[in-house]
């Protein structure tokens, strides 16, 4: 069984692609949100009920609608939906827009993903770097299918999650793939203020993202994409900073 999922919504154009080369590896169950929930990060729903609803999305495949994040998608699948049955892979997406370096963190699509390898789950986030809803995924379609083939055929191993964004380049321009470590880089955030009908100020988040990464390192994410590659980020749950431990080994003497 294949769990296929998203933040975009159901009737998001990526999640049609994504279901399109999934079904080709067996059996797809969908489960993702009624609405866009971009940005939700590992978000659940604690404050009101989860409702699903089976829809007609996809000729031929199993689909639901559900009224919470991505992960609430995944929740409800394993435990409900698919209770007592084996999913083989989860994969999430196709993401408009990039989900490259910090962006992981936010991503309510790779948050999906990540929550079904917390599941012992083996699971791939897919990303196009096109937010248009009219984005081309033809040529992430023959990445998704040759990726999901070697993984597969493979197995994950160890890690359980990877971290896939794919250049919004013609076909004939994508370099290959290239396997590296999340890019160094951050957003710089900026709120736009206005005044709604009722004279009360709102905020609107904007901002830009900047890379702390040289251009001539090329083992990280940012740079392959740059240069036309496939970025494929091995990522994991676990925060701890393995390399700050000693730094603060005097604090079991206070």
């Amino acid at each position: 069984m294949i769990l296929v999922t998203n933040d975009d919504g159901i009737v998001a154009p990526g999640i049609k692609a994504l279901v399109e080369v999934a079904r080709e590896f067996g059996e797809v169950l969908v489960v993702a949100p009624d609405s866009p929930q971009s940005g939700q990060g590992h978000a659940i729903t604690l404050t009101k009920p989860l409702k699903i609803r089976k829809v007609d999305a996809f000729v031929g495949i199993t689909s639901y609608e559900c009224s919470g994040t991505p992960v609430d998608c995944v929740k409800l699948a394993k435990n409900v939906l698919l209770k007592n049955q084996t999913i083989d892979l989860c994969v999430s997406g196709i993401n408009h827009g990039s989900n490259a370096a910090i962006n992981i963190i936010y991503s309510g699509t790779m948050s999906a993903a990540m929550e079904a390898s917390v599941e012992n789950i083996p699971s791939i986030g897919f990303s196009l770097l096109d937010f248009s809803f009219e984005a081309d995924f033809e040529a992430a379609k023959v990445y998704v299918r040759k990726i999901i083939q070697a993984c597969l055929d493979n197995k994950m191993g160890a890690c359980k999650l990877l971290n896939v964004n794919i250049p919004a380049v013609p076909l004939s321009e994508i370099r290959g793939v290239k396997v590296c470590r999340q890019g160094d880089g951050t957003w710089v955030e900026e709120f736009q203020e206005g005044t709604d009908p009722r004279g009360e100020k709102y905020y609107w988040l904007t901002g830009k993202f900047v890379s702390y990464e040289s251009p001539e390192n090329e083992e990280n994410d940012i740079w392959a994409l740059k240069n036309n590659f496939v970025s494929v980020v091995p990522s994991g749950h676990d925060l701890t900073h393995y390399a700050g431990l000693p730094s603060f080994k005097h604090l079991e003497s206070i």
